[in-house]
């Protein structure tokens, strides 16, 4: 079966085009006809039209675009012309409304806290979320934990209290102290006792810093130890006296410093993997140092013999944003502090059928080994590099509206890097990065590489929450280190949630339902860039 892509091996994109004309048999037995309502001259409207007599013809339904996804394992695209057409007519209109001042406490007065504590716990939960009255959030945190307080009545610690694994924080309502924690309008003294200062979350040990106190950037890197991917992870944490709750109060120093602990820890520890001492304990590594040991690795590597690693994958991501509905699903990340998380990842895992029947062994789960299979079966049907494809294909760009103009993917590029609105977005709002030279982990990225994709990542974020998206997944698609392939890049997806698109079962059949042109959405991203990241 052929491979499913709208890239071709000549460098262009192709897409489907259901220009749908059909009649449906009428199978229903009964009228059920009921009035509606009226209208303002008072004529009665009924449901009539629900209730045809005979057959239906559909002469010409709404066109439908069918795009595959450059990769295959990423499912289909679906645009409507008809909500297409509008956001081409004006690209501006692509944004979310910034949310409304919500204050409860205007209407309450000096009943107010009274007032809080008698709210059902889904209104309060909603409340947490939506309001941006810094005292209704303070009084809100009250509710949630129990605090201590200074002499002038602002936080400076929780309470405490035993528990079966040490000392635990006294948290009356779990799901309300998440919510309210991660509100950007609960006063900063209150997030730093109650989520930020080191150690408000657990043990996890901090074992790398970028910064430090009174500096304008300033970022702890914790150990996940007991973490969900295997050999644990690392979180790149802003510190407690440099919050950052909004893309908006991020500044492009903080993103250095963010991805300078995750260029250094996956260095580290791949020199040691290696065998190359360090002169590196209780202090970081100087930019300089961090690219002269990157080239060490590089050079090593050349005489490792193959299959000897124990981590050959990269794996990187971000959540930013927080929200919770008050029916108590969460809807995205688990902090709103902005973070990133690291890991690396190993070739294969050992099998077993039972608990005590072993298997062979299993390759290990990495996002980017889809791509290098992807790379690998679009090489073998059209004899073409895959990412040679699709860069050529980015260049050529056409619109599928047939429209000549502003037919650009990209929103902003150096010599280093692209960011670009795919062809065939997976959320509607996805833009993506992507190294133009043969780069494809971090490994391969050096000094001026690593400088644009920090910059790319800032821009592409203030871009999107400069269109309104608050809830954003990043993820990063790296080659395995141990893969000689020089076709595959290094490529960041960055997917907005959007909230009347949260996904359904179109989604979870990796059927992606867009209302815009990937052209268009491109030209409100470069509308929306910032002068200076």
């Amino acid at each position: 079966m052929p491979l499913r892509t709208c890239v071709t091996a000549d460098g262009r994109f192709v897409f489907g085009l259901h220009q749908p004309s059909y009649t449906v048999r009428n199978l229903r037995p009964q009228d059920h006809l009921a009035p509606l309502g009226s209208l303002p001259d008072g004529t009665v409207l009924d449901n009539g039209r629900n209730f045809p007599p005979g057959d239906v013809a559909v002469p010409a339904a709404d066109w439908v675009y069918e795009i595959a996804n450059p990769f295959a394992f990423r499912g289909t695209t679906y645009i409507s012309r008809s909500w297409a057409e509008a956001k081409a007519a004006d690209p501006a209109a692509i944004r979310l409304p910034a949310p409304a001042p919500v204050s409860l406490g205007d209407l309450a007065g000096e009943e107010h806290q009274a007032f809080l504590r008698r709210l059902p716990q889904p209104l309060r939960i909603t409340l947490a979320a939506t309001s941006t009255d810094p005292q209704e959030c303070a009084l809100l945190a009250e509710l949630s934990c129990a605090l201590t307080h200074d002499g002038k009545g602002q936080p400076n610690g929780l309470r405490y209290e035993h528990g079966t694994h040490g000392p635990r924080p006294v948290i009356m309502d779990h799901d309300l102290f998440e919510t309210v924690v991660n509100n950007p309008a609960l006063p900063d003294a209150y997030k730093r006792v109650m989520v930020l200062r080191p150690g408000a979350q657990g043990g996890s040990e901090i074992v790398g810093e970028y910064g430090g106190p009174g500096e304008a950037t300033h970022v702890f890197e914790y150990l996940r130890r007991n973490s969900y991917i295997a050999g644990g992870h690392y979180a790149a944490n802003m510190a407690d006296d440099a919050v950052r709750y909004r893309i908006g109060d991020l500044t492009l120093a903080d993103m250095t410093g963010l991805r300078h602990l995750y260029y250094q820890r996956t260095y580290v520890r791949l020199a040691e993997m290696v065998g190359i001492s360090m002169n590196a304990s209780r202090r970081g590594l100087t930019v300089a140092e961090l690219e002269g040991l990157r080239q060490q690795i590089v050079a090593t590597l050349g005489r490792i013999a193959p299959g000897t690693l124990p981590y050959t994958g990269i794996l990187w991501g971000w959540n930013f944003g927080f929200d919770f509905a008050g029916s108590g699903y969460r809807l995205h990340a688990s902090h709103q502090q902005i973070h990133q998380q690291y890991a690396l990842v190993p070739p294969t895992v050992t099998g077993y059928h039972s608990g005590n029947d072993p298997a062979a062994s299993l390759p290990a789960f990495s996002n980017g080994d889809q791509i290098a299979d992807h790379g690998a079966r679009f090489r073998a049907e059209t004899g073409q590099g895959f990412f040679a494809s699709y860069l050529n294909a980015i260049r050529a760009n056409q619109r599928m509206d047939g429209r000549t103009d502003a037919a650009s993917l990209v929103i902003h590029e150096d010599d280093q890097v692209l960011l670009f609105v795919p062809k065939a977005q997976v959320s509607q709002w996805e833009v993506q990065i992507m190294t133009k030279g043969a780069v494809g982990n971090i490994l391969e990225a050096d000094t001026a590489c690593r400088a644009s994709l920090d910059r790319a990542l800032l821009l592409a974020q203030q871009a999107l929450a400069k269109l309104g998206a608050r809830l954003v997944t990043s993820i990063e698609y790296s080659k395995r280190i141990d893969n000689p392939d020089t076709d595959q890049r290094l490529l960041y997806s960055l997917l907005p949630k959007l909230p009347y698109s949260m996904g359904a079962f179109s989604e979870a059949q990796l059927r992606w339902i867009n209302g815009h042109y990937p052209e268009d959405f491109a030209i409100a991203c470069r509308r929306a860039l910032p002068a200076t990241p």
